[in-house]
C-alpha cells in the first residue's frame, strides 16, 4: 500500500545482520543532532559502546553534561570551533574536522558498536573535509558498526552508500522573527 501510513512497500525477506548499517539525517530542520543523541542514549541503554564526536561545533552543547555521565558513551570534539564566515574555513577548521575524523576512525578500530559524527556532512559544504573521507569512513563501519552522519545536505555519492536518510524540513523557525538560541532547547 502506498501513501497510507508506510512511504515504501517492504521488499524481501526480514533478517537481522547485526550491527554495521548507516543514517544519515540531513536537512535545513532542526533535529538531527537531537535524533542522534536519543539513538546515542537507545544504544547505551542496550548496553551498546557508543562514540559521539562533533565536527563543527565547539564541545558546549548541554547534552555534554548527561553523556558525561553515561558510561558507555564517549564524547569527543577536537575543541573549540569559531564559526565559518563569509571569508571562508582558516586553517583550525581544517585542524578541527581532521581531528574530529581521526576520533571517528579510533572508535572504529577499538570496536565501538555505535559511532555518531554530527555535522560530519556539513564539512562537505565548506570543503574542509571530502566526499572520499567520508565514503572511507562508511567502508570502515559497513557491517560492523553503526554510524550515524548528521548535516546539512548528502551529496549522492554519499546517498547511494546510506542505508538510512531521513530528511529534516523546516518549516517555520522563531530564530527568523529575531529570537536567539537557548540553551537546553537550541543548544
Amino acid at each position: 500500500m502506498r501513501g497510507g501510513y508506510y512511504s515504501e512497500v517492504r521488499t524481501g525477506y526480514i533478517h537481522d545482520e547485526g550491527l554495521g548499517l548507516i543514517h544519515a539525517c540531513y536537512g535545513h530542520g532542526v533535529g538531527k543532532t537531537t535524533r542522534s543523541i536519543g539513538l546515542a542514549i537507545r544504544a547505551a541503554g542496550a548496553g551498546l559502546k557508543v562514540t559521539f564526536v562533533q565536527f563543527m561545533k565547539s564541545g558546549t552543547s548541554s547534552e555534554i553534561k548527561i553523556f558525561n555521565n553515561i558510561p558507555n558513551i564517549k564524547f569527543r570534539c577536537p575543541g573549540k570551533h569559531p564559526f565559518i564566515l563569509s571569508r571562508g574555513p582558516q586553517p583550525v577548521h581544517y585542524e578541527h574536522a581532521e581531528s574530529a575524523l581521526w576520533y571517528a576512525k579510533e572508535a572504529v578500530k577499538k570496536g565501538e558498536n555505535v559511532i555518531i559524527c554530527d555535522e560530519i556532512l556539513t564539512t562537505l559544504i565548506f570543503d574542509v573535509l571530502s566526499e572520499e573521507h567520508i565514503l572511507d569512513l562508511i567502508q570502515r563501519c559497513r557491517r560492523k558498526v553503526e554510524l550515524v552522519l548528521t548535516g546539512v545536505d548528502v551529496p549522492p555519492g554519499i546517498m547511494d552508500a546510506v542505508d538510512y536518510a531521513t530528511e529534516f524540513l523546516q518549516v517555520k523557525h522563531p530564530y527568523y522573527r529575531g529570537h536567539i538560541a537557548r540553551r537546553g532547547i537550541e543548544y
